[in-house]
């Protein structure tokens, strides 16, 4: 090539451009919207695992107390049953004789070790025996009110659990009596055994152990009496001067509230304060936390949480700041170059040859070649244009089809056949984009993809497409399209559309009416097969995955098969309707029980069939029982006359010895027969090597 002929460089080589106001406003806003979202996101996980973090501390908390209470209860429960078996051992005649007593005590039975101390008195309020640490004190040392706990069982004839017997900490003990009985039923004495309060047999040191700053465990008595707390020194002092539990006590006996076992807690402002009671020596179970210091560590994490997500959040708005703008160097370039197009120096038309347009794909390559067409065409083809849009908009109200003009994706020429086929008033739909005429931008895309395929083979467009009107109902076309140049789309598309709703309803409801039974609804045994073949070679094409013991992890899916019982008296005394009424009933009955899990269907008469796709065994059994139970539960009554029906029902499992569709209705229809067989009314399970032949053969369709 000469010199001469070669063309000057563009003075508007392609570069790094502002993107301009529309564009920095959508950054403004993708960014807020990080920001935004961000925080939105972090407050709410914060908030969520805080609240979280609160539950959980609270239920186990709850817990606690629940098990610690259980703990003593089953201690107490244990020293009755020790004392219970040292009263087993005493008979009349010990109580006659203290020294075979004593001896009983001391050496003969080893239970009596559990105890700290053992009294024995007869029925008459007389003390027998008074066993100290294993040494004889006399009676005149009982503590007044030890003898009141006896004189209570001997009055009563029933075992107690004493008050806290208490003058200092280390003399506080708890009685257990037990009652001694005559063959008669009367008593004829009492045993008592005493344990010290933090003997290992009650409350021990250790289990207030480990202490913790910032939580307490308390065991106290109804009256508010300490009897276990992680500080020893506050032991016999009184809850009302414990911070935190003192106001949720106090509330507690002011309601008068009974002793249960059931675990509570309360929050307070500086303490979470869990209670748990034990009925029967009236002890409750206490554990006082300071919620700020159990909070401390989570509240740290959340803080340093949200750091992070700050940290992130300004990382990802610069990032996406970075990447919308150079996303928008196109759009940038583009609008640079529309600027200089309509400067008078380049209203020519043909572009300058200093001229450069961006090389984009969407929106901007579309309108990219939207201006370049326009420069091509220049002001020649914007006169064609005027001139021939009114002799086009004549012939196009006047046509008996619908009739389309589009290029570039807009709506040049609608006409009024077409806009009143899609709902819009004369000159409305003019100038408007393709994608108005359909409901969703992914619709308009699919139809453009096929639009492309039909051009690209055949050069034109010939088919059915589905648009929205105005109002939004849908409208289906048949659709014509040839280019204004034939063989091409650029130069524009003529569009004809002749309506055709009304067949395509017709087309839907006889594919209706081929697949579905008349009276029922359900589907009919064509159906039927159609849909449990397809369900067998899926099955069939899909890898089994068994378990250790050789079993299948994904559930085979059953069959019921099933017969009305006595329907035929119903034909036979109310007529055909009523029978034809049952059948419509019992099938909506079994699409109402079976629609979420499977699908129902009308083999013929009064035969139906339920498929149960994955349905395990066991629970296909549950539903064939349930659907059984229903119809035999409805009573029907004709023409004054009320009749009892039944169903007998084939249950088979889908295994992998069922390959096709004559084999799985066999062994169902086997199943129902041997329902039928048994009695009626009933559910049988069949496997496929179980169903020989026994002389009756699966019918066909009826």
């Amino acid at each position: 090539m000469t010199p001469s002929t070669t063309p000057a460089p563009p003075h508007d080589a392609p570069g790094w451009r502002v993107p301009g106001t529309l564009v920095l406003r959508l950054m403004l806003v993708a960014v807020l919207a990080v920001a935004l979202s961000g925080a939105l996101s972090a407050w709410l996980v914060t908030r969520a695992s805080g609240q979280e973090a609160v539950r959980r501390m609270v239920a186990q908390q709850t817990d606690e107390v629940e098990v610690v209470a259980r703990l003593l209860a089953s201690k107490i429960e244990q020293s009755q049953k020790v004392l219970r078996t040292v009263a087993a051992g005493i008979t009349p005649a010990m109580l006659e004789s203290p020294s075979t007593l004593e001896w009983i005590l001391q050496q003969g039975l080893p239970a009596v070790q559990f105890f700290d101390a053992m009294q024995v008195a007869r029925d008459n309020g007389e003390l027998r025996i008074n066993l100290r640490a294993g040494r004889l004190e006399k009676a005149a040392d009982l503590d007044p009110a030890e003898r009141d706990a006896l004189r209570r069982t001997l009055v009563d004839g029933k075992p107690l659990v004493s008050e806290l017997i208490a003058v200092r900490t280390s003399g506080a003990r708890v009685m257990f009596t037990m009652p001694l009985h005559r063959e008669d039923g009367t008593v004829l004495g009492v045993v008592a055994g005493v344990l010290r309060l933090q003997s290992q047999g009650l409350l021990p040191p250790s289990m207030a152990l480990p202490a913790r700053e910032d939580s307490r465990l308390i065991v106290f008595t109804r009256d508010g009496t300490i009897l276990s707390h992680s500080d020893p020194s506050r032991i016999l002092g009184q809850v009302r001067d414990e911070p935190g539990l003192a106001p949720v006590y106090a509330q507690w006996q002011s309601q008068a509230q009974p002793v249960v076992g059931r675990g509570a807690t309360h929050m307070q402002p500086d303490h979470i304060v869990s209670m748990a009671g034990m009925p029967l020596p009236q002890w409750i179970v206490a554990r006082v936390s300071h919620s700020q210091a159990l909070l401390e560590p989570l509240q740290g994490a959340q803080r340093e949480a949200w750091w992070l997500a700050a940290a992130s959040m300004l990382l990802c708005m610069l990032l996406v700041a970075a990447i919308m703008a150079f996303m928008a160097q196109p759009l940038a370039q583009l609008t640079h170059s529309a600027g200089r197009m309509l400067k008078p120096q380049a209203r020519t038309s043909d572009p300058p040859i200093d001229l450069v347009w961006p090389r984009a794909g969407g929106e901007v390559g579309e309108l990219v070649r939207v201006f370049e067409g326009l420069v091509r065409q220049g002001r020649q083809q914007q006169l064609t244009h005027s001139t021939l849009d009114g002799q086009f908009q004549a012939i196009l109200d006047n046509a008996s089809v619908g009739i389309v003009i589009s290029r570039q994706g807009m709506l040049d020429v609608v006409g009024r056949q077409a806009s009143v086929m899609l709902g819009y008033g004369p000159g409305e739909l003019q100038g408007r984009p393709a994608s108005t005429l359909h409901a969703t931008e992914a619709d308009y895309a699919r139809l453009g993809e096929r639009v492309q395929a039909e051009f690209a083979a055949h050069g034109t467009f010939d088919g059915d497409v589905c648009f929205t009107r105005k109002d939004g109902t849908p409208v289906w076309a048949r659709v014509q399209g040839r280019g204004v140049r034939p063989g091409e789309m650029d130069g524009g598309t003529v569009w004809i559309l002749e309506d055709i709703t009304a067949a395509r309803e017709a087309q839907v409801q006889l594919a209706w009416e081929q697949t579905h039974d008349a009276l029922t609804q359900l589907y009919n045994r064509a159906a039927f097969d159609e849909r449990l073949g397809a369900l067998l070679a899926e099955r069939s094409a899909r890898p089994r995955v068994m378990d250790a013991q050789g079993q299948e992890l994904h559930g085979h899916g059953v069959v019921l098969f099933m017969d009305l019982d006595h329907f035929t008296v119903v034909n036979d005394i109310a007529g055909h309707d009523a029978g034809d009424d049952v059948l419509r009933h019992v099938a909506r009955l079994l699409e109402s029980q079976v629609r979420q899990i499977g699908w129902a269907a009308r083999l013929g008469g009064d035969e139906f069939a339920v498929v149960l796709p994955g349905c395990a065994l066991a629970r296909g059994q549950a539903v064939a029982e349930q659907l059984r139970a229903s119809v035999q539960a409805w009573e029907p009554s004709y023409q004054g006359r009320s009749f009892t029906l039944g169903v007998s029902i084939g249950l088979v499992v889908l295994d992998a010895s069922l390959q096709d569709v004559p084999s799985v209705l066999y062994a169902a229809d086997m199943a129902c027969y041997d329902a039928k067989r048994a009695g009626r009314n009933r559910v049988e399970t069949r496997h496929a090597n179980q169903a020989t032949a026994s002389g009756r053969m699966v019918l066909g369709p009826v």
